[in-house]
């Protein structure tokens, strides 16, 4: 009895004096590649796709704001006239087409979202945060543009979604990143014990993150506002209809009345789509965004600018003698609409129009 007695306090002693190591937090430590059991840390395997969805985000949202065109309706790359395609190709067209008239408000939301994110995913700040951002936006631009593409695997939203998808399931994991560094310092921001001065600090961190950003997307689209040019799109657009007056009656009376009426429906002047050159208007059958091409002299041939694969809207670019999609690479012949190169996979959608004895385009 005695015995087992003493043996339970042997045991019962030597349990209190073990001492379990504390996992380091270091902030050193997040720079090592292996484990202690030799094992590589999860987090370095995510570390490329981080920084490659991160750069690519960035150089996207950048990349918008700097662009005018992007933000100008008239401009056959605007957000405008990519909104206006999609309600014909999305499965959620119905609910885009309310948006067509907030669409540069829309451009600016989803420019400054993919560079917070972009720059959330480089820097590892917030990490989960910003891809799921990166999921939404993905997901969204899967509906609105490349959810008919096919094969599906031609475009890329769909990619990024998945791509996102690790990283919005493990964050950081521990590699490289401030939400490690800040981990390590022992201001996790989902801690419920974490005091105000902790979350006042890691508070101020992504606040000043976020003021380096704010600055960042002024300087680039300020930048882009001085250096681009008037319209980097060579497409005027057709308006202001008007009539041409002939003279009848007695010699000398001065009555007039207007050219008898062209069938059809007028689009513009033909004197403002320059020879060789191009406009864009609005088809009044379908009210799809099209352009008209003055090849030669008084030889018009006009296109739905829809593209068939995504429905951005494409443009004539005069200089090569094609007709291309500036989303995704498709080219159309000029003369014919006809595929030259996909992924589209049908040619666009032929336009008639003809010039009326008072110098107007009219669609017939």
């Amino acid at each position: 009895m005695t015995s087992n007695a003493t043996r339970r306090a042997q045991a019962a002693a030597k349990r209190s004096t073990v001492v379990t190591p504390a996992p380091s937090s270091a902030p050193s430590d997040m720079w090592k590649l292996r484990a202690p059991d030799g094992s590589i840390n999860a987090g370095w395997y995510l570390v490329p796709l981080r920084l490659f969805l991160g750069a690519t985000f960035l150089f996207a949202g950048l990349q918008k704001l700097a662009n005018p065109d992007f933000f100008r309706s008239s401009s056959a790359i605007s957000i405008h006239a990519q909104l206006v395609g999609t309600t014909h190709t999305s499965p959620i067209g119905g609910i885009l087409k309310h948006f067509t008239g907030a669409s540069t408000l829309l451009g600016a939301v989803i420019a400054i979202a993919e560079v917070a994110i972009g720059v959330g995913a480089l820097l590892g700040l917030l990490t989960r945060v910003a891809a799921i951002g990166g999921v939404l936006v993905s997901f969204s631009l899967f509906l609105a543009i490349s959810y008919h593409t096919h094969p599906y695997y031609t475009g890329s939203d769909i990619v990024f979604l998945f791509a996102w998808t690790p990283l919005a399931l493990a964050g950081a994991s521990g590699a490289p990143a401030l939400d490690t560094w800040l981990d390590a310092r022992g201001a996790p921001s989902t801690a419920p014990d974490a005091s105000t001065a902790e979350t006042m600090t890691r508070g101020a961190f992504i606040g000043s993150v976020t003021a380096v950003t704010a600055v960042l997307i002024g300087v680039v689209t300020g930048i882009g506002r001085v250096l681009a040019p008037a319209s980097s799109n060579a497409s005027s657009t057709l308006g202001g209809v008007t009539t041409a007056p002939t003279t009848t009656g007695a010699a000398g009376t001065g009555s007039t009345t207007t050219a008898p009426a062209t069938q059809g429906t007028a689009i513009g002047a033909a004197s403002q789509v320059p020879v060789g050159g191009s406009a864009s208007f609005t088809d009044p059958k379908s009210g799809d965004p099209s352009l008209v091409i003055q090849h030669t002299a008084d030889n018009f041939v006009a296109f739905d600018a829809i593209c068939p694969h995504a429905g951005c809207t494409v443009a004539y670019q005069s200089s090569a003698d094609v007709i291309a999609c500036p989303c995704h690479g498709s080219a159309f012949n000029p003369r014919t609409g006809a595929v030259l190169n996909g992924p589209a996979t049908s040619g666009l959608n032929p336009i008639r129009v003809i010039k009326g004895s008072n110098g107007d385009l009219y669609v017939v």
